[in-house]
């Protein structure tokens, strides 16, 4: 196994470096600390984007429920994200055919479409501002995956009645003034402020009855009907049910053969000129094994990122920022020659990423009443909705067929 980040000597500091153009100068949600040992349905460790999501939809359904985060909510992992809300996963529909064959494959596809669409319904409901807008996508023919490989895939893609259109070198130069030699271009994915996202959600919880407090949590016993937390305080937690939403920085006894941490880099522009971004403001990404991403924003920015490698230390990954900016304008001018490449923000993040680049979400392998959710690869927020969903259910003991795809414990693709 890879080296993780240790659960208790991390901070959020660790998991990011440099500054990202996100949280509009807003304050986060109070978060005040435990002064009493208390009893709660659901305790869910984190208050990123995953724990907001989950503590937003359990409290929605009447769950009694308490958020713990032992630093400012939502200022770790979420604030290093580039919020591309796509639905298309890491592994394209091929290479997850050849892994669990087209029907399995195809299913979990439909099943990240529609975690897009209920994530768009959630936040239009409550009605906060996160610069949320809906987005397609340009998936984009680079490095060994020419437009043959586009045309297998969005041929697979048409078979499992998911939306997209597959472009030529001259359709996508007239239409997107791209100039590489094929694409697929998707409805239906999104993009957002991540940590005005997060901390929305967290505010909606609060007002349907969940308590956000500041605390360490030091232990975990598990027992028959509930799980025992201990703090930093002299203070316990107990809860029916525990979610670690705690990313890449999970318990000891939380572990996977799948899962590796790594690091990635993104760059923000300065605003743009109008009418010098480019139309629509699809989220574009790459087909190539080592990709780039990118992005607009709201106030007419570019984004992108990528360079991801295994660096691990928080150190030694800050200290790549300078070379991996620099490599990222040069990879923004060759993809949008126009760009005005100027940085504003540039910025770095711990990564988790599995073998077949679905999520790890369900219970804890031998502790039923721990459930987890981590190793999203480049879909987080796509697949934080999907286990705020699951993990609900879980609490509430159904299960689905389909949740077994992501069990924490499942064998590598192809055993």
């Amino acid at each position: 196994m890879t080296p993780m980040l240790d659960t208790f000597d991390t901070v959020q500091a660790d998991l990011h470096g440099g500054r990202s153009p996100w949280g509009g100068g807003q304050r986060p949600p109070r978060n005040p600390p435990l002064t009493q040992s208390i009893k709660t349905d659901v305790l869910v460790v984190g208050g990123g984007i995953t724990g907001s999501l989950a503590a937003q939809h359990l409290a929605a359904r009447g769950v009694d429920v308490t958020i713990v985060d032992r630093e400012q909510p939502g200022l770790g992992s979420t604030a290093a994200s580039t919020a591309m809300l796509q639905w298309e996963i890491d592994c394209t529909l091929g290479e997850l055919t050849e892994f669990y064959g087209f029907d399995r494959a195809a299913e979990l596809y439909r099943h990240s479409v529609a975690a897009v669409q209920g994530l768009s319904g959630l936040v239009e409901g409550l009605g906060f501002d996160c610069a949320f807008r809906p987005r397609s996508t340009l998936f984009l023919a680079a490095g060994e995956a020419g437009p043959s490989a586009l045309r297998d895939e969005h041929l697979l893609r048409e078979r499992a009645g998911l939306p997209g259109l597959l472009l030529d070198h001259k359709d996508l130069l007239s239409r997107f003034r791209i100039d590489r030699a094929a694409a697929i271009v998707s409805p239906g994915s999104a993009d957002a402020d991540p940590i005005l996202l997060s901390w929305g959600l967290l505010r909606d919880a609060q007002t349907r009855g969940a308590r956000l407090v500041d605390a360490m949590v030091t232990a975990y016993h598990d027992a028959p009907g509930s799980v025992t937390v201990e703090t930093d305080s002299p203070f316990v937690i107990e809860a029916r049910h525990v979610i670690l939403a705690t990313g890449y920085v999970m318990p000891d006894f939380v572990r996977s053969d799948l899962h590796k941490t790594v690091s990635s880099w993104a760059i923000a522009t300065v605003p743009q000129r109008e009418g010098t971004l480019w139309p629509g403001g699809e989220l574009i990404w790459e087909a190539s094994e080592t990709y780039n991403y990118a992005r607009t924003t709201r106030d007419g920015r570019i984004i992108i990122g990528g360079g991801d490698d295994e660096t691990v230390d928080p150190q030694a990954r800050d200290s790549k920022m300078p070379e991996k900016s620099e490599k990222l304008v040069d990879d923004l001018v060759k993809l949008w020659p126009s760009a005005n490449p100027v940085i504003d923000f540039s910025w770095s993040g711990a990564f988790g990423e599995t073998d077949d680049g679905l999520p790890l979400i369900g219970a804890v392998p031998r502790m039923p009443r721990i459930l987890a959710a981590y190793g999203y690869g480049g879909n987080g927020i796509t697949f934080s909705f999907m286990a705020s969903r699951i993990l609900a259910q879980l609490c509430a003991g159904q299960r689905e067929g389909w949740f077994e795809a992501f069990a924490i414990d499942r064998p590598s693709p192809g055993q």
